[in-house]
């Protein structure tokens, strides 16, 4: 079976909504590290946490706390900007993933244009893989994009399955076909293929269909599931559907 990240920005959303002037307080509820350890019980094979220039939920402070707990995969959404891709080299998580990044979005929106700023992200590949970080790239299943970041050496891409998850009837089955071939692409190149956005156990089985497909990245529906099912329970629930 293809393997699950956990995304866990949300619980730092919710502890945030509450302690955003003291996130490192004793008393500061919920915990990242105890949902990171509730992620890998259920199963999860990694956790993935997006340090974002506006620091809206993950915090400095909490990539280098998880970074140092035993056993944890660790994979960093970051934008490339020279302050995160610094921070970035100190932690030397295990990948990093880079997203476009827009202050004012909600979550992120589409994927990044390699091919417009290939020479940037290639220079930032650089610093990452000298500090031994494998580097991905979230992008749409765009065969110039597949192309280009083949070109720019990432090890991995991260199709952006927003766009399917927002479809319905022939729309969602065009975007699908769309994501089969950027797999089969990708494969083809010798690029890892991972997926995320707007994933749910719902709209799951028929991305199994792509190519070459090694991990997902998921976390609003396992967090929204979470309220219902607790942590553990909506782990195991998405890793279910995964194995079909």
């Amino acid at each position: 079976m293809f393997e699950l990240g956990v995304n866990i920005d949300h619980v730092a959303t919710l502890r945030q909504a509450r302690y955003a002037q003291t996130p490192q307080a004793h008393n500061v509820e919920p915990s990242l590290l105890e949902a990171v350890a509730d992620c890998l019980a259920a199963g999860a094979h990694g956790i993935t946490i997006h340090l974002r220039e506006d620091r809206r939920h993950i915090q400095d402070a909490d990539l280098f706390a998880i970074r140092a707990v035993a056993g944890v995969r660790l994979n960093l959404e970051v934008g490339n900007t020279p302050e995160i891709i610094g921070i970035a080299c100190q932690a030397r998580p295990d990948s990093v993933c880079m997203v476009p990044e827009n202050r004012q979005e909600v979550t992120t929106e589409g994927g990044l244009d390699v091919v417009a700023h290939e020479a940037a992200i290639a220079a930032s590949i650089n610093l990452l893989h000298g500090q031994g970080i494998r580097v991905s790239l979230f992008i749409d299943p765009d065969p110039g994009q597949v192309e280009a970041s083949a070109r720019v050496k990432a090890e991995m891409i991260e199709l952006h399955t927003g766009a399917y998850a927002n479809a319905t009837g022939a729309g969602r089955e065009a975007e699908l076909q769309r994501l089969i071939a950027a797999g089969a692409q990708a494969g083809a190149l010798g690029l890892q293929v991972n997926a995320g956005h707007g994933i749910t156990t719902g709209n799951l089985p028929p991305l199994l269909a792509i190519p070459h497909l090694h991990e997902l990245n998921i976390g609003h529906h396992i967090i929204s599931r979470a309220i219902q099912l607790g942590l553990r329970g909506a782990v195991s629930e998405m890793l279910a559907a995964m194995r079909g």
